[in-house]
């Protein structure tokens, strides 16, 4: 299932939105466009013939807009939703409908990658069908043993090259695992990315420091300090319930 193209359907009442997203989709690896449509009408037509795995969606659009075109596709097609507009009070919203991202207009190139990492470990966990199941423990190797490490015991997870580093208490355990596979054997609701290398307990983080841009510094209950990146806010915002700035 990895290394079957991404099929996506971009949903935008605007023409240079579309063709701009198009060609940044163009432009990555593992991505294929299936369709493009400029309202929620032709979109719910769309999505319920062309069954794509993720569709980019705007939110506002004439007539039917991004929320009532999931609506009324539902019964026929749900694909991983990555909604895409330039009102950033729209988010929690969007998350309580499943979203798997929220792109903030204009997105970077990076962005757009963080989002596209998020629609794959989504497909992956329900082509596996681990969709609504997340394991309480992880096996960690320590010396030539296998350590089962609860879950809830982990404060955040950092990555280091080409290893992963759990911090559990004063503990560091090393783990050859990419953050994109660590991100989808977490519960989203006891966990989240704040950071391209960085993933917290929501229970952990006893303090928030706001910077600028988006970005915020978290302190852990271990004593810990962790910054956040631009391209998280959203979803830290989210897991937080903290007001846009």
């Amino acid at each position: 299932m990895n290394d079957l193209p991404l099929r996506v359907l971009i949903v935008d009442d605007e023409p240079m939105a579309r063709t701009r997203l198009r060609r940044m989709l163009g432009a990555e690896h593992g991505v294929h466009i299936v369709g493009e449509c400029s309202d929620g009408d032709e979109a719910s037509a769309a999505l319920a013939g062309m069954k794509p795995d993720v569709v980019f969606l705007d939110i506002q659009m004439p007539g039917l807009d991004g929320f009532g075109t999931l609506h009324r596709a539902a019964a026929a097609w749900r694909p991983h939703v990555v909604f895409v507009t330039a009102f950033g009070e729209h988010a929690v919203d969007a998350f309580e409908h499943g979203a798997v991202d929220y792109l903030l207009k204009p997105y970077s190139r990076e962005r757009l990658r963080v989002a596209l990492d998020r629609a794959r470990v989504a497909r992956q966990r329900v082509a596996s069908g681990a969709a609504d199941h997340f394991p309480e423990r992880l096996p960690v190797p320590v010396a030539h043993r296998l350590r089962m490490v609860p879950v809830q015991s982990i404060d955040c997870i950092v990555a280091q090259l080409n290893y992963v580093e759990l911090h559990v208490g004063a503990e560091r355990l090393i783990l050859r695992e990419t953050m994109a596979a660590m991100e989808s054997q977490l519960d989203p609701r006891h966990f989240v990315r704040i950071h391209r290398s960085r993933i917290v307990r929501i229970a952990a983080v006893t303090e928030i420091e706001t910077l600028g841009s988006g970005q915020y510094v978290f302190r852990l209950a271990s004593g810990a300090r962790l910054g956040s990146g631009p391209a998280y806010r959203e979803g830290v915002r989210q897991a937080f319930r903290l007001r846009a700035s």
